[in-house]
């Protein structure tokens, strides 16, 4: 499928118990933790099931506010700090599931 959204949907369709997600696109996160995947962002930080239901209102209301020039801007850039913490998060949530 060449649709915008074709690899979101494979990975939220393939995703399963103990499978590890990056992403930050946070309906694609909230896709995946109701499949049972462990989802991450870029920066290392884990999305949760109580949390994502904040996480994708505050992306609606800053998608609205960018939509009608209150807000511009998106996200900071990757540090080479943001690099590290996503590896040693990465690292360690692959320790966990394995046990």
């Amino acid at each position: 499928d060449d649709g915008f959204d074709a690899a979101d949907n494979w990975i939220a369709e393939n995703a399963e118990l103990k499978d590890v997600v990056i992403t930050s696109d946070i309906p694609l996160a909230d896709r995946a933790l109701k499949k049972g995947a462990v989802v991450m962002g870029p920066g290392g930080k884990h999305f949760t099931e109580q949390a994502i239901g904040m996480k994708l209102a505050m992306r609606d209301l800053n998608t609205h506010l960018r939509d009608i020039g209150e807000i511009s801007g998106y996200n900071a850039a990757f540090s080479k700090k943001d690099r590290s913490n996503f590896l040693n998060s990465l690292e360690n949530t692959i320790v966990k599931l394995k046990k």
